[in-house]
This record gives structure tokens, C-alpha cells and sequence, in this order.
């Protein structure tokens, strides 16, 4: 359930540009009104992001500053992008394109395709797992379909990380990723996935990205053309953009700076698909008089539950939470979280179901509840329990609601009513379109009280009344709309996957739950080995599953509870103990021992067109900032993983020590046969041109080189520097 629901469905149009902003709070309305040149908006959760940027985006508009055609704004979900298309279309700025990176991008590749590569863009195939499989058997990998499942992951990791088969093993154990299978056998993977692909001219979804970043960089005439047609841009979650992204949005940007990017680096939960805050955290680095607008004032939540919010960002470490945000609620007070310990993961289900049937009972919609879990593998057991206690429900990220087969019935039935609704005897009464919709779906299923208990039945019934709803909030909003109407309203949502709402109590993974909000939450299996989860193991990854527990905490308007179970299933030791992320924040678990940290309040940074500027955020961080990497002769910003190794541009010319580089290739020939492995795992081609054109002449300078890690420097760092001194047969003898 989106904020969107608890605002008027179909609002009137603004009348005028300072009628948009009407309602805005002070930041916002910076937001707003800041529309030139580079701004970044930090938006805690719950601040109203959307609200802003369309706003924003709506007020350039209807002053006619911008025009609709020219703004582009890019999300990463066809719901978010349909909901700002809706609200763009509700505040009078229609004809701005809103849409995900992958779809921008699929557009403007089959558009040029023809003229750029020639004949028709390849097949695009929807799942890659079947591909995987084939390449598995032509490596002759024998890979379950959980490891085929894993092995597509690490691939698409790879493509948005812009990292070659040659490149992954080294990629992936600087990353601190765990491979489904020894590294070199998934890059053998990769590469023969890579190659299926080319034979049977089909392309996969990261490819589409990848495409068109290679035909804006080869054809500048192209490139042009992207430019003359979008000059601003709008990028919504911004923390969740990868390196390929990022270089998208570099080609279609050019040598401009109107962009306006919003996001919130403590919402970073994406990490394991190439997702990285730190093109958030460095855009005043990148974009020296940026202007920055923290929002903090959350307009969702108490300030019970923003106060645990607060508090689980006040233990966090690590780059994202110097950067944190300090949320201010703007609602009344509200009950204390409540948090609950149970004997076993059954007795935790049959706890919050019951709870949940008593909220029902006291007259909560069932879709203002929503029950949150780390892994979809603990939703059968909530599932029951609900089920057991007569409580509908609705399973987040199942089917579709548009794609359901009485939901896809009722449309045709509707249709069908909207062309020849004259000549059916069912429509005789109806005075009016709710009255019709009501008319036409009883002959589908719909009836005015529901069907008792919480199966097939009464989900097909769900949907159905879903979409009588929709009607009286459409015919509330539009006096006179007819079934045609209704009919395009609801081709238009379709394509966006804007669902109405279905009363039935929610079922979400945390991860799929991001974005939505719900007057209750409950936050099931909050202990030791699942929140984190067992495999978090380095510190960034303890740091990611906090942050998963703040976003599960911030989906919760009014009512939070917080449970777990001291055992998997009854009779079973009990020796699970609650999350370590709760210590010092639920009563008697100690002190928390939290710290003050940058970010804080809310407000305008001004940047300077003649100043530096450091991050986002002005306090000083805890460590040195990393700067972005740029190209040691042209001077451009390098996102290529490859150039970023050589720290120039593939294009620039090169002053490698031929000689250093072949005796490099040579001994790495020598190592790589001694152990047993690829070449590519000793150094890569990549790092041992870098190494040639740098020819370091000391460890520390050879550590700066990327790819020499410590555990490198320790094992080839004397024989590296040997060949670079200029010595003959370094590491070339038989023996060791």
C-alpha cells in the first residue's frame, strides 16, 4: 500500500504553477523550485520524495520552464514509475516520460538499432535461468536449480558491475561475494553463457543497458540526438543505482548538469545486485555546486516508531550511516512498539495471528496490516496461521494483480459492458457506474458480503471488490464517468501495475516490501541467524541487514510489533536469542551504546559553481572520502571497472613498458600453472597493464594499483616489483 492511498485517489488538477506548490513544506518547496543546474534531494524515509519531485517536475512544467517532452525521470520499478506517471498526469504535466532505467533504455536502443548496428534488435528473452542451464551443460556443470538460480545472479551482478568473464573470480572475491560454486567454474560459466547468447542472437535484460551505453559511446551522432531530445533529468533511489546505471545516465547527460537526484543512503538494502550509495554519497564530489535538500520531517509514522527508527541508525557504521538522516515525526503520539518472545517460529505465527484477528475484529482494514519476514521460505508458516485464525490475505510479490485470471475476466466483462452495455438487461437499474460496475461483476463472482473463510474463493472475491472500489473512488472523483472511462483508467494502471487496493492482509519479504507503507506491521523473526541473516558475515553486510530492519521498521504508520521465536519448532532447544540489532532499544536489553553521527537535520545546502565541495553531507565523515576515479590523461570520471584499473580511458593513449608487460604475462604463466588455476586469477590483463604503465617501484605503490590486494602484495608483491626493477627469470625457475 502506497502513501498515495490515504491522499484522495483522483485529485483535482492545480489550477495554476503556485497552486502545485501549495502544500508543500519549506523543503519541499526548495525541492521544487530548484531547477536548474545539479540538485540532490537526501529523503529519509517517509519525508514525501515523490511528492517533491513531482511537485518539481510539475511546477518547471505549468511555469514553463521545462518543457514536458525534454524530462526524463527514471525509477527502478514499473509501479514507481507508473504512480509518478499518475501524479505527474494529476498535477497537470502530462507527456513527462517516467520510466525505469532498463525501460528508457529499451526504448531508445529499438529506436536506433537500425541505424546504428543495422537490421532488427535480437530477441530479448524474459528468464535467463533456462540459458544458464544450457551453458551449465555445455561446461558440463552439474548445477541444481537453486545453484542455476544463483549462478544467473552472480552473472547479472557482474553485467550491472560492468565485470568481464576474464575479470569475475578476482571481482567477486574483492566484493566479498558468496559464488554458488568455485569462482573460476562460474566465470567458465559466464563466458559460455555469453557466448550462447551471440549463437542464438537473443540478448538478456542487463544487456539492454549494456547496448545502449555502447551505442551512445560509438556513434556521437546518436548520442546527440538522446541529448537533443531529454535536457533534464530526474533520478528517484538513487542509492540503488549501479555502475552501469550510473554510466547511462553519465552518456545521456553529457557535458549538462540538469539532473536532480533523490535518495537515502541508509535505505540501501540492493548491495548483492551491484546497487552502491556511493554515487549518492559523492555527487558533491562529482558536482561541485550542487545544491543539497535534506528532508527529515516524516509524515508517515509516529514518533514511537520513528524513534526506534532513529535509534537502529545510531548503532549502524560504516559509510551510509555517517551519512544518516535524524527523522522528525509530524503525527500525533502513538502506542509503543510492542515486542514479543516467543517458544517456538509456530507459536510466533498462531501470536501474530491472533493479534492480527483481534485488530481485524476492532475494525482495521485488513489491508492496513501487513506481516514483514527476512526470507519468503517463512511465509508458509504465516500463511497457515492466518488461514488457521479466518484471516485474509494477500502474498507481495506473487501474481500480479492484473495478470489474476478473474481479474483479467472482469476487464473483458467490462469492456464488453462499456461497447454494448445498451442491449444487456443487467444494466437496466444501474443508475450510475458504480451501480453498473457492481452490475457486471456479480455475473463474475462479486457479491455484497464476502464469502466466508480465506481460500481461492475468497481471494477471487477480493479482486473483484478491489475493482468495485476503484470504480466509487473514479466515479467520487469525475462526475459523469462513463464505463469507458473506467475501461482506459484501468488499461492505464494495468501497464503500470498500479493495483488497487485488496482487502487482505499483506505477506512481504522485507526486501519487496520497500516503498509501501501500512497503518500495522508486523516484524516477524527478529533474531540472531535471520536478522542478519546467518551468511552476513563482513561488516558491510551486518550493516545492509541493519538497514533492512530500518526499512521494515519505517513501512509502519501507527502500530509496530516486533517478535521471535527461542526455537525452530516445538520441543526444540531453545537457543536463539533476539537480534543484536534490538540491544538497548526494547526494554531491559541494555544500553545501546549508540553515537552521533553526520546527516541530522533537515535543510539547503548551496553549493559553490568556484568551490570543491566534499559529499553530501557537510559535517566532516568518519574516514577520507573517497573521490571517483578519473582517467589520468583526458580527465574524465572512469565507471569501467576495466579503465578504473588501468585509471585511463580504453581510448587514451597508453605509455605501458612493453617489455615490463610481457615478462609479467610470463611469470603469471608460470604461477597460474604452479596452482592449478586460470591465469586471470593470479592478476588480470587489466591489472598487469596497469602495473606496466605505473611500473611501481615500491609495495606501497604497487597496493595502489587496483586489483593487487593485500593478499596479492603478500604473495607476488616481491616477484612484481623484481620484474618491474628490471631483473631476468623472476619466478621463472622450476620450484618454489
Amino acid at each position: 500500500m502506497t502513501a498515495a492511498t490515504h491522499s484522495t485517489l483522483f485529485p483535482q488538477v492545480p489550477d495554476s504553477a503556485d497552486a502545485v506548490l501549495e502544500g508543500l513544506d519549506p523543503e519541499q518547496r526548495e525541492v521544487a523550485t530548484a531547477l536548474r543546474g545539479p540538485v540532490c534531494v537526501l529523503a529519509g524515509a517517509g519525508t514525501g520524495k515523490t511528492r517533491a519531485i513531482t511537485h518539481r517536475i510539475a511546477y518547471g512544467v505549468r511555469a514553463g520552464i521545462l518543457q514536458p517532452s525534454s524530462v526524463l525521470a527514471v525509477t527502478f520499478t514499473n509501479r514507481a514509475a507508473g504512480e509518478m506517471r499518475g501524479r505527474l498526469r494529476q498535477l497537470g504535466a502530462s507527456g513527462v516520460q517516467a520510466r525505469t532505467f532498463h525501460s528508457a533504455a529499451l526504448r531508445q536502443l529499438q529506436y536506433f538499432w537500425p541505424k546504428a548496428i543495422g537490421g532488427s534488435l535480437p530477441r530479448l528473452v524474459d528468464r535467463k535461468i533456462q540459458l544458464v542451464a544450457d551453458a551449465a551443460a555445455a561446461c558440463r556443470l552439474r548445477l541444481d536449480r537453486g545453484e542455476l538460480r544463483d549462478a544467473a545472479a552472480e552473472i547479472e551482478w557482474s553485467k550491472v558491475t560492468q565485470t568481464v568473464p576474464a575479470d569475475y573470480a578476482p571481482a567477486a572475491a574483492k566484493a566479498g561475494r558468496e559464488t554458488p560454486r568455485d569462482p573460476a567454474e562460474i566465470a567458465q560459466l559466464y563466458a559460455a553463457y555469453e557466448d550462447l547468447k551471440r549463437t542464438r542472437s537473443v540478448i538478456d535484460f542487463e544487456d539492454v543497458l549494456l547496448l545502449t551505453v555502447a551505442v551512445l559511446q560509438d556513434r556521437h551522432d546518436v548520442a546527440e540526438q538522446v541529448r537533443a531530445q531529454y535536457q533534464h533529468f530526474v533520478v528517484d533511489e538513487y542509492q540503488d543505482v549501479s555502475p552501469l546505471q550510473q554510466r547511462l545516465l553519465e552518456l545521456w547527460l553529457g557535458d549538462r548538469d540538469d539532473l536532480c537526484v533523490v535518495g537515502d543512503a541508509s535505505q540501501t538494502i540492493y548491495s548483492f545486485t551491484g546497487a552502491t550509495p556511493d554515487h549518492l554519497l559523492d555527487f558533491r564530489v562529482r558536482h561541485p555546486g550542487a545544491t543539497v535538500v535534506k528532508l527529515v520531517r516524516d509524515y508517515r509514522s509516529t514518533p514511537q516508531v520513528v524513534h526506534l527508527a532513529n535509534g537502529l541508525l545510531a548503532q549502524a557504521r560504516g559509510r551510509a550511516a555517517d551519512h544518516r538522516l535524524e527523522l522528525v515525526s509530524q503525527r500525533p503520539a502513538g502506542p509503543e512498539p510492542v515486542y514479543t518472545e516467543y517458544a517456538d517460529e509456530p507459536a510466533e505465527a498462531e501470536g501474530a495471528a491472533r493479534r492480527i484477528r483481534e485488530l481485524l475484529d476492532s475494525g482495521v482494514p485488513a489491508a492496513e496490516i501487513a506481516v514483514l519476514f527476512r526470507t519468503n521460505s517463512q511465509s508458509e508458516t504465516y500463511e497457515q496461521a492466518l488461514a488457521d485464525a479466518g484471516v485474509p490475505y494477500q502474498l507481495r510479490g506473487a501474481e500480479r494483480f492484473f495478470d489474476r485470471p478473474e481479474v483479467r475476466k472482469a476487464g473483458s466483462a467490462l469492456r464488453a459492458a462499456a461497447r454494448f452495455g445498451g442491449n444487456d438487461s443487467l444494466l437496466d437499474d444501474a443508475v450510475d457506474l458504480p451501480s453498473q460496475v457492481r452490475a457486471v461483476l456479480s455475473g463474475e463472482g462479486w457479491t455484497t458480503e464476502p464469502p466466508a473463510g480465506s481460500g481461492a474463493v475468497r481471494e477471487r472475491w477480493e479482486s473483484l471488490a478491489a475493482l468495485v472500489g476503484l470504480a466509487q473512488d473514479f466515479a467520487a472523483a469525475r462526475a459523469g464517468a462513463t464505463l469507458s472511462d473506467l475501461v482506459v483508467e484501468l488499461d492505464e494502471r494495468a501497464g503500470a501495475q498500479h493495483a488497487p487496493t485488496v482487502q487482505g492482509v499483506t505477506l512481504a519479504s522485507l526486501h519487496s516490501a520497500k516503498g509501501l507503507e501500512w497503518d500495522v506491521v508486523f516484524l516477524v523473526g527478529v533474531a540472531e541467524g535471520m536478522m542478519p541473516i546467518t551468511y552476513a558475515k563482513t561488516d558491510e553486510q551486518i550493516e545492509e541487514e541493519r538497514r533492512l530492519l530500518y526499512v521494515g521498521v519505517t513501512r509502519a504508520r501507527q502500530r509496530l510489533h516486533l517478535s521471535w521465536a527461542l526455537a525452530r519448532s516445538p520441543g526444540g532447544r531453545a537457543n536463539r536469542r533476539p537480534s543484536r540489532f534490538l540491544k538497548g532499544l526494547r526494554p531491559g536489553s541494555g544500553t545501546a551504546g549508540g553515537r552521533v553521527t553526520a546527516g541530522g537535520a533537515g535543510g539547503v545546502e548551496h553549493g559553490s559553481r568556484s568551490g570543491g565541495g566534499g559529499g553530501v553531507a557537510a559535517p566532516a565523515p568518519r574516514r577520507a572520502r573517497r573521490t571517483p576515479a578519473r582517467c589520468r590523461v583526458c580527465g574524465r570520471t572512469l565507471t569501467d571497472a576495466g579503465e578504473m584499473k588501468l585509471m585511463r580511458c580504453e581510448g587514451c593513449p597508453s605509455d605501458m613498458d612493453e617489455g615490463v608487460y610481457e615478462r609479467l604475462r610470463e611469470w603469471r604463466a608460470v604461477q597460474a600453472e604452479r596452482s592449478g588455476q586460470p591465469a586471470f586469477c593470479v592478476f588480470t590483463d587489466k591489472t598487469l597493464m596497469a602495473i606496466a604503465e605505473s611500473v611501481p617501484e615500491d609495495e606501497r605503490e604497487l597496493a595502489r594499483i587496483p586489483g593487487v590486494g593485500m593478499r596479492k602484495l603478500n604473495r607476488y608483491g616481491s616477484d612484481v616489483l623484481a620484474i618491474c626493477a628490471g631483473q631476468e627469470g623472476v619466478g621463472l625457475d622450476e620450484g618454489d
